[in-house]
């Protein structure tokens, strides 16, 4: 595994990698939730809306809450990812499935 993603064409594609460097992971699970809700969740909740990835980028850049019932509350701004690695974290939990 590369350490912040594949390289394709130029491109730095976002991968599990990539979340857990930016510690994603510490809440989040790719198939289940923990603090937060796992991606394949998140995934399937925004699958058909067209403002997802740019709604999702702002709750990670700015911190979210009132979407999901979890016990540890809003999820707080993630200042150690910026707006380029949040739009490929979020293209990335967008793509998984279940």
């Amino acid at each position: 595994m590369v350490a912040l993603g594949l390289v394709w064409g130029g491109a730095v594609h976002a991968n599990a990698d990539l979340a857990r460097k930016r510690a994603c992971l510490a809440c989040h699970q790719v198939e289940k939730a923990r603090a937060g809700p796992a991606f394949i969740d998140i995934a399937a909740r925004y699958r058909n809306d067209q403002k997802a990835e740019a709604r999702l980028v702002s709750k990670v850049l700015k911190g979210g809450g009132g979407v999901w019932q979890m016990p540890m509350g809003p999820m707080p701004a993630q200042s150690q990812v910026n707006e380029a690695e949040a739009r490929l974290l979020v293209k990335w939990i967008l793509t998984q499935r279940p």
